[in-house]
């Protein structure tokens, strides 16, 4: 008995001994393996290297989530194709086995973000040992595959649109849309097709054809753009044609009527040394075609007012200084998702000849130049400006200047409320007649039939009131609201004789709709606006539904 104790006791020790004798090793290796992950800037100062790039593509519900996880969500995460790892892996700008940049994290971000078909994106290390490091990158899908049935109503006038959109076809990235659009304007059936990474490349392609009842719109661009700030090249351009009848209006009503018939060429290149100590400058050169013929609108029914032919056939000269400075925001101009501001200070000017042994109908100095810059932080106080000019200098005069002037101001009051301002100007000169200022009810004043008030210059004034719930409709989009003021007025010359009617101002409330699970960025608008001036003919309520790209 005592012998067999003894021989059970050494068994036990044989095998337990090893295990003890390993365990501080072990131990040691664990305490390795979860080494605290350092902050951005410790993993940039110690050149930590990227060992592997982990992709997190979620699907439209977290069906972990009760509150997502029923018949209906299932069935639609079912369906759905969520996006290739190859779409994300060519929107990246780092790989494995490159140093870690935060900057270009950030960067990545966004390039995500600009995808319809993906409603967020963030991008985060995730396990650092022995100076590498491993990134994961998350990705919210959307649905993609969209019938579209939408009804909107503007300024008095409505617009049906019946059509099918697929934004992420296969899970490839590309968008395919065919459409009907029943607008004031014309009856429209359009197809589109994108690709913003043609081939894997970053080369995007956009095709439109489009026939009208008053003529026909085609469209293809092919551009290799500057995708990313360090970005060294671009390369492209973009032909159209477009045939349609062009109404002028008098008090929101159609008075006069021309024929544009325009043939639009484009091709141009560019070089940029990158991005140096925070700045990003591009050079580009290119050439334009531009033919405009105007005539009687075919089976004319109002009386006709005819622009000048014009045809500017001209290479340019550009250049675009960019500062890397950008800023996220929520409950801003969305709600409920992450949105990307530009808070830095950018200038881009171009300057071309127009000569008649290019092929052009007169010789002409073609300028064109925009300005952005932005103060303080959109989490409390900040103003974003902007500031964009262009024109000919033809025969010793300036012709169809036209200089615009818009400043925002947002004043976050809490994470529910956020007080807005926008003082818009537009200032013209000798414009060409297709190149009018317009003011009315889709123009920012709200109160007011489409195309109210036209002239060469114009001012708008708006105050809004933003308010941003927790009301989530089915997880199927978020709700918020408004209150505003609109004030505004055209300048100039009218070639159709309008009376002026100075200052016009509105006043009233609306209810803001932003879908989360489909692919747009744009917010439903329903707003009630009550003219405060305008002629008596107008209604006294104004009921706005449209889509917009903000609140």
């Amino acid at each position: 008995m005592p012998g067999s104790f003894i021989k059970r006791k050494a068994v036990v020790a044989r095998r337990v001994l090893p295990v003890l004798l390993w365990l501080p090793v072990v131990c040691a290796a664990d305490s390795t393996a979860n080494e605290p992950i350092p902050d951005a800037r410790a993993l940039e100062a110690s050149a930590a290297q990227i060992r592997e790039v982990i992709l997190e593509k979620r699907n439209i519900f977290d069906l972990s989530d009760p509150a997502e996880n029923k018949w209906l969500y299932r069935w639609a995460n079912r369906l759905h194709i969520v996006t290739r790892d190859s779409v994300i892996d060519n929107q990246l700008l780092f790989r494995a086995g490159d140093n870690f940049e935060q900057r270009l994290l950030e960067e990545s971000e966004r390039i995500l973000r600009a995808n319809r078909f993906i409603f967020d994106a963030d991008i985060e290390p995730v396990h650092y040992e022995d100076g590498v490091v491993d990134l994961r990158v998350t990705t919210q899908d959307v649905w993609s595959l969209t019938p579209d049935f939408s009804f909107s109503r503007s300024g008095g006038e409505n617009r049906t649109a019946i059509g099918i959109e697929e934004t992420n076809f296969f899970g490839r990235g590309q968008l395919l849309r065919l459409k009907w659009i029943d607008s004031v304007d014309r009856t429209s059936t359009q197809f589109d097709f994108e690709d913003r990474n043609l081939g894997s490349s970053w080369v995007s392609m956009f095709l439109r054809v489009a026939d009208n009842s008053d003529g026909k719109t085609n469209f293809l661009s092919v551009i290799r753009p500057f995708y990313a700030l360090d970005s060294r090249w671009t390369a492209g351009g973009w032909i159209s044609n477009d045939d349609r009848r062009t109404a002028l209006y008098r008090l929101g009503e159609e008075a006069a009527e021309y024929r544009r018939e325009r043939e639009y060429l484009t091709a141009f290149g560019g070089w940029s040394r990158g991005l140096e100590d925070g700045w990003a400058r591009r050079w580009s050169v290119g050439y334009v075609y531009d033919d405009n013929e105007f005539s009687e609108a075919l089976d004319p029914t109002l009386p006709a007012v005819i622009p000048e032919d014009r045809k500017l056939v001209y290479p340019f000269l550009g250049l675009e200084i960019l500062e890397d400075n950008f800023s996220t925001s929520s409950n801003t101009n969305q709600i409920g998702r992450t949105e990307d501001f530009f808070i830095g200070m950018r200038f881009s000017a171009s300057l071309g000849w127009a000569d008649p042994s290019f092929g052009a109908d007169r010789e002409a100095l073609i300028g064109s130049a925009t300005a952005n810059l932005g103060f303080g932080t959109l989490d409390k106080t900040a103003l974003l400006l902007s500031l964009a000019a262009n024109g000919r200098r033809e025969s010793g005069n300036t012709a169809n200047a036209k200089t615009a002037a818009v400043a925002r101001f947002y004043h976050r009051q809490s994470e529910k409320r956020l007080f807005f301002m926008t003082l818009s100007g537009v200032v013209g000169h000798d414009l060409d007649l297709d190149n009018l200022v317009q003011l009315g009810g889709k123009s920012g004043l709200r109160g007011y039939p489409l195309r109210y008030q036209t002239g060469d210059s114009k001012l708008l004034f708006t105050v809004e009131q933003r308010y941003f719930t927790d009301w989530y409709p089915w997880r199927l989009f978020r709700v918020g609201g408004a209150v505003f003021f609109d004030v505004g007025r055209t300048w100039g010359d009218n070639p159709i004789g309008e009376p002026n009617l100075g200052w016009l101002k509105d006043v009233g409330f609306g209810f803001r709709f932003a879908p989360t699970r489909f692919s747009t960025n744009k917010v439903a608008h329903l707003d009630f606006a009550f003219p405060l001036d305008g002629d008596p003919s107008i209604d006294s309520v104004q009921i706005l539904l449209e889509a917009k790209r903000s609140f």
